[in-house]
């Protein structure tokens, strides 16, 4: 009978032990899994940032609502454009018909076609449309005063998007134009919005706008 007392009491030392123990490496098993878990979630890769310009950022390339309407594949696309010299890029394009008709009524295509390096704002046929025909009719048939016109388009050197936040540009008219505006929306003398710019010809970058400069002198 004492010894079968004496076997609990062995037994109950031991359990009394054992049981910490047990405790301590349970509780260790839920730390090391916590500590692996916020390992994992702090080694999660972050949340990319969006790679869209910053509002105000001058674009790269071609900007602008009416670009919509150029070819994507042809001569008269951007790509098709870039490779000719900007009187025969912009005979390529629908949309600058009138203007077209306008250079080689004033005899300019060789001009603007053997130039370096110069800027063309070139107006679209709705542009033109907003003169009253009599007096674009009038214009056309009028080469002197048609060129002095559309050389009142074109500067002399190559602008970039930056360089039309707040320009004044000399022309090839002699008058100076201006220019203002940042991101995608630039004014040309606070009344001729470019609705689609930056474009690239082999010796110009074309600036489309909606509507026609006329020269101040």
């Amino acid at each position: 009978m004492t010894a079968f007392r004496y076997r609990r009491a062995a037994l109950a030392l031991t359990a009394a032990a054992v049981l910490p123990l047990t405790l301590t490496a349970c509780g260790g098993d839920d730390s090391s899994s916590d500590a692996a878990a916020d390992k994992s979630s702090s080694s999660a890769p972050a949340e990319e940032k969006s790679s869209a310009p910053a509002e105000g950022t001058p674009a790269d390339g071609p900007f602008g609502p009416a670009c919509a309407t150029v070819p994507k594949d042809g001569a008269g696309s951007f790509d098709g454009m870039a490779q000719d010299p900007v009187a025969t890029a912009a005979s390529n394009n629908p949309a600058l018909s009138t203007l077209v008709t306008a250079v080689k009524k004033a005899g300019l295509v060789d001009t603007l076609n053997n130039a370096e390096n110069i800027t063309v704002f070139a107006p679209t046929n709705d542009a033109f449309a907003k003169i009253p025909k009599a007096d674009l009719d009038k214009v056309l048939a009028d080469k002197e005063m048609l060129t002095n016109i559309l050389t009142y388009h074109v500067v002399g050197e190559k602008l970039s998007p930056t360089q039309l936040e707040n320009g004044t540009y000399d022309t090839l008219q002699k008058s100076p134009l201006t220019t203002k505006g940042s991101g995608e929306n630039y004014t040309v003398n606070d009344t001729s919005k470019v609705v689609c710019g930056n474009v690239p010809t082999a010796n110009a970058t074309v600036y489309i706008v909606d509507t026609v400069l006329m020269p101040k002198s």
